[in-house]
């Protein structure tokens, strides 16, 4: 279950970013859900049962939402909020395959207790969080709260997002403190923990967290630890890559899966490193393979 947002992603694709106060054509263009939707659609096409628990709102971006949950086979579990639509985000990505965001938050921002109290979450489930999902600042109370009366056995899995630097240090640290799994990327790590590079940052999550923690770092893999265990790279496939929007969110989902499926926590990051690069290798935010073409990437690679 994901209890972070979803919304709707406008995807231009552009030679480059326009000057200030300038314009650029776009030459393709693509509006699909995105967001918590990208980590949620990764882990389905792996063969994982998955659930939305996060807030939609009315309106066209709202049944945008839903339609494609629904396509995906993704339960939707929380009614529609009346009266707001669901927030979009307008996503440019240049010809080097890198993206900008700009985002108008709408009914996925605006979750109630009442609503998160209606979720059913029963042990040895998972549940997702992402740092978007604790904002704004209530919210967030809201979600920890929530989070403490979950029972034990209940696997929390928190991506923190680039806004974690605009969530209050006291949450973050008690988010850590559930944390079954962080993943983020180097530059995430990095706010996390004002370590100088990865690994430091890396070292210093595992101390933070009561599972393990896997650093996406690019193009050169990951890197995946658990509690008490060394930190291990876990190199990239070398790819071009088209589009990476959605990378980081594919990589959570088909890693979850992988643990799902039994796999040792190095074995689910190889697969999700596979699935990112060929999802880096579509135009999209929600690009991830299935498992069949996983599994066929990785056999091309002998693995």
């Amino acid at each position: 279950m994901h209890v972070g947002n979803v919304l709707v992603d406008i995807v231009l694709h552009v030679p480059r970013l326009p000057l200030l106060g300038g314009d650029v054509l776009a030459t393709a263009s693509q509006i699909r859900s995105g967001a918590a939707f990208n980590v949620l659609v990764a882990a389905a096409r792996q063969g994982l049962n998955c659930a939305y628990g996060g807030a939609h709102g009315c309106g066209v971006f709202g049944d945008i939402v839903r339609a494609d949950l629904r396509c995906a086979y993704i339960d939707v579990l929380l009614p529609v909020k009346p009266d707001i639509d669901t927030g979009f985000t307008i996503v440019m990505v240049d010809e080097s395959g890198e993206r900008t965001f700009a985002t108008s938050v709408g009914a996925e921002s605006q979750i109630t207790n009442d609503e998160l109290m209606a979720l059913r979450v029963q042990s040895g489930d998972i549940v997702c969080l992402s740092g978007y999902g604790l904002l704004p600042a209530p919210r967030g109370q809201l979600v920890m709260a929530w989070l403490d009366g979950l029972p034990p056995d209940v696997r929390v899995v928190f991506d923190p997002q680039p806004v974690v630097a605009q969530i209050d240090q006291t949450l973050v640290d008690r988010i850590l403190a559930r944390c079954d799994w962080l993943s983020c990327n180097a530059a995430e790590a990095v706010a996390l923990t004002g370590a100088s590079e990865s690994t430091i940052a890396c070292e210093r999550l595992l101390a933070s967290v009561r599972g393990g923690v896997v650093v996406r770092i690019g193009a050169g893999g990951c890197l995946v630890a658990e509690r008490k265990a060394t930190i291990e790279r876990i190199p990239a496939f070398n790819v071009e890559a088209v589009d990476t929007n959605g990378a980081g969110d594919t990589h959570l989902g088909v890693f979850l899966a992988g643990l799902c499926d039994g796999l040792d926590p190095r074995s689910a990051a190889r697969r999700g490193n596979a699935a990112a690069a060929l999802s880096i290798m579509r135009r999209g935010p929600a690009t991830a393979p299935t498992r069949e073409e996983l599994d066929a990437f990785l056999a091309e690679h002998g693995l």
